[in-house]
């Protein structure tokens, strides 16, 4: 970064910090410089008309570039490769003086106001608030760890590979109990409080796969899309852009953001069973800051991550008289003759929108199902009401059957360290969809003799 970009963010800073009234950014130049400047109060005027009441809404960044501008000066001369610019209108001096306070924060808008999540105006506000030293908080957050090709005990994550169901390998990311603890207050206290879009049924209370489903019962035709590694594909700085939309100045934002985002060490994908399997895209993305599949954060992150997708795409079926929702990274939109007429080009027209977006279409799993086909989203056969697949419940049922008859433990073939959780877990689900065959599979469960 050349100095006159330094120059101008010093200026920048020491405005920021001000009222923004004339008087107090002509005496902020004068502070950097240490001296009057006889270009001040022409150059502070036309800053004020150009900002007008939104002066503190702007960043540091663009003030700079502004005040570059009104001196002569572009925010990107003495790039790389670039000429040699033409001489500026106006000399800036050396810095002086540099601005310590923090940037005065605009009012919150009423939306933001009324979330009322914690002040947490300063990074010591922010240790405080997580009763964690705040030396201890850059450690938490991995802002001083190398490239690290292997796994440590001074790591925050476990990790652990999984088959995903159509094939191929998931990483998880498990954070230790120190860090956990930490995202787990940042979950309760601060995006819990940020509602999602009302299309996403992912991860809320009183939502399910069941409402998402529900919702698309008994229409024409449903087209149901797929993201492709919707947690990997968020990266940190979307979510220290989110935080800073919630209403925290940078430097708390980015901390809360390292803290939320993990870059997995490039050790685990040397196992060519494993990791070393995976295609080079997706080894750079889990290898860059991003969300980690088994954080307490991820879920909320990821669907206010995708807010603004939900807004498009929920605007884009309401345009053919369709209905949308995401549950996760699974998309689904369903209507009538409209978007019957409309199913070829459509999910084109979606795979636009989310890569304008930060996301992927994983075209592989895109499904156009009309009526008279079996029309399945989440899971949930919808072609007249939310139901389970028959076949899903015939094995339910003979998996039940057959604990009564031969007991349990032959049943067991997954070795469930809980199996009667797990199948009274099968049951509830079933219930939500269908009470009256619940009632069956509800009455086989209770004659079934557990050894405990």
């Amino acid at each position: 970064m050349n100095t006159e970009k330094l120059t101008a963010l010093a200026l920048a800073d020491m405005m920021l910090a001000t009222d923004g009234s004339m008087a107090s950014l002509v005496a902020a130049c004068h502070r950097v410089f240490d001296s009057p400047q006889p270009w001040s109060a022409t150059i502070c005027a036309a800053l004020i008309e150009r900002t007008g009441d939104n002066f503190h809404y702007f960043s540091r960044h663009e003030l700079a570039h502004i005040l570059l501008l009104l001196t002569g000066r572009r925010f990107d001369d003495f790039e790389d490769g670039d000429d040699e610019p033409s001489p500026p209108l106006i000399e800036l001096p050396a810095v002086r003086r540099y601005c310590l306070n923090q940037p005065i924060r605009p009012p919150k808008p009423a939306w933001l106001a009324s979330l009322a999540l914690p002040e947490l105006k300063t990074v010591g506000d922010l240790a405080g608030w997580l009763n964690e030293p705040v030396g201890a908080l850059a450690w938490l957050a991995d802002q001083w760890r190398l490239a690290g090709d292997e796994q440590s005990r001074l790591q925050h994550y476990h990790y652990r590979w999984v088959p995903k169901r159509g094939g191929g390998l998931r990483l998880i990311e498990i954070p230790k109990a120190r860090l956990r603890r930490i995202q787990h207050k940042i979950l309760r206290q601060i995006l819990d409080l940020a509602p999602p879009h009302p299309c996403a049924h992912g991860f809320r209370h009183g939502h399910s796969s069941v409402t998402h489903a529900a919702l698309h019962a008994g229409k024409n035709v449903i087209i149901r899309m797929d993201l492709k590694d919707f947690f990997p594909s968020i990266q940190a700085s979307r979510i220290h852009a989110l935080f800073e939309k919630l209403g925290y100045p940078p430097s708390v934002a980015g901390t809360l953001a390292r803290m939320c985002v993990n870059r997995a060490p490039r050790g685990i994908f040397r196992d060519k069973q494993t990791g070393g399997s995976l295609p080079w895209s997706e080894r750079q993305a889990l290898q860059s800051p991003h969300l980690p599949q088994g954080s307490p954060c991820s879920p909320a992150l990821a669907n206010l991550s995708a807010y603004r997708l939900d807004i498009r795409l929920a605007s884009l079926a309401q345009s053919l008289g369709a209905s949308y929702s995401r549950y996760a990274d699974d998309l689904a939109f369903s209507g009538g003759p409209d978007l019957a007429r409309a199913a070829d080009r459509f999910h084109i027209q979606v795979a636009a929108i989310a890569l304008e977006e930060g996301f992927r279409i994983n075209t592989r799993k895109t499904r156009v199902m009309r009526k008279g086909t079996r029309q399945e989203v989440a899971g949930v056969v919808v072609n007249s009401h939310p139901n389970l697949a028959r076949g899903e419940y015939d094995l339910l049922k003979a998996i039940l059957t057959n604990c009564v008859r031969h007991g349990p433990a032959s049943q067991n073939r997954h070795r469930h360290p809980s199996f009667r959780a797990h199948l009274a877990g099968r049951i509830s689900y079933v219930k939500m969809l269908n009470a009256n065959r619940a009632v069956k599979l509800q009455r086989l469960f209770e004659t079934i003799e557990w050894a405990d």
